[in-house]
């Protein structure tokens, strides 16, 4: 008898010791799979947006992830023209805004073939919008020992070889405004640059820098920028001098989610978002 209730006690205790284990080994299957659940209910959004951007998307990311739950947004902020390469490669992107319509032309069929020289088709058809309008400033550091308060002066200086001007690289936006710039004052740029009176940047926020730092004596810049950065803007060009700077947006042919993507772009022309636009200087473009 007391052989027999060892037995039936040993058995009972093997018999719960395999049953906690099951138990336990439970709990993390239970717990992967409401991970996995929450994390396929997330929807992410890749956004590549023109440096000039960043203040005003990074507020507007707080705003719509807290109104929308489970939406990601994720940014790849650089030149509009590094930002266009990338997508070309490949790059994974959901929504693509430009500093510049050649950028986002040289990506959409529907575009003038002669801009669009390689038929490249990465535009999602009908998503393509006019977002933004900026401005083209010239900006200079807070001692400006040369006095510039014009893009007449910057002409002069820049002709009597004593000055250095930050803008930007040819394949940026804001380096082809400058570019315009330059030659509306029949200025030779090549000439200039080898005289070492230019310093480029690859980006708008590169050229920013330079300028804050005080390590050249004025740049080429958007209005947005010089908000963001404190910097004094003494004068801002005309469309007769490098024409309107705006910012086309556009779903992307190839987004991993059409539908998420089309509604960010969306909420980005509501009177919220442009609220926040317009706070650093941006416009609604026309």
């Amino acid at each position: 008898m007391k052989n027999l209730a060892k037995s039936t006690i040993a058995a009972f205790l093997t018999l719960s010791m395999a049953s906690g284990l099951a138990g336990c080994a439970g709990t993390p299957a239970a717990e992967s799979a409401g991970s996995a659940e929450n994390e396929a209910a997330e929807t992410e959004v890749v956004v590549f947006a023109a440096a000039s951007m960043t203040e005003t998307l990074e507020k507007i990311k707080e705003d719509y992830e807290a109104e929308n739950e489970g939406v990601i947004l994720t940014f790849n902020f650089d030149s509009s023209g590094t930002l266009k390469t990338q997508i070309e490669e490949g790059a994974d992107c959901d929504v693509f805004i430009s500093a510049g319509q050649e950028q986002m032309n040289q990506l959409d069929i529907e575009a003038d073939p002669e801009v669009n020289m390689d038929g490249l088709d990465f535009v999602k058809s009908g998503s393509r919008i006019d977002l933004l309008e900026n401005k083209v400033t010239l900006v200079v550091p807070d001692d400006n020992e040369k006095g510039i308060e014009s893009f007449d002066d910057l002409k002069v200086e820049l002709e009597r070889g004593d000055i250095m001007m930050a803008m930007g690289n040819s394949d940026v936006p804001a380096g082809q405004y400058t570019q315009k710039i330059l030659a509306h004052y029949g200025l030779d740029e090549q000439e200039l640059a080898d005289a070492g009176e230019i310093t480029y940047g690859s980006n708008v926020k590169e050229v920013t820098t330079q300028v804050a730092e005080g390590s050249v004596d004025c740049g080429v810049i958007y209005c947005t920028d010089a908000f963001s950065a404190g910097l004094t803007v003494v004068d801002e060009a005309t469309a007769e001098m490098c024409g309107q700077v705006i910012y086309p947006a556009a779903v992307m042919k190839n987004s991993s989610d059409p539908d998420a993507a089309q509604e960010f772009l969306d909420y980005l022309t509501t009177r919220e978002a442009m609220e926040v636009f317009e706070s650093v200087g941006f416009a609604p473009a026309e």
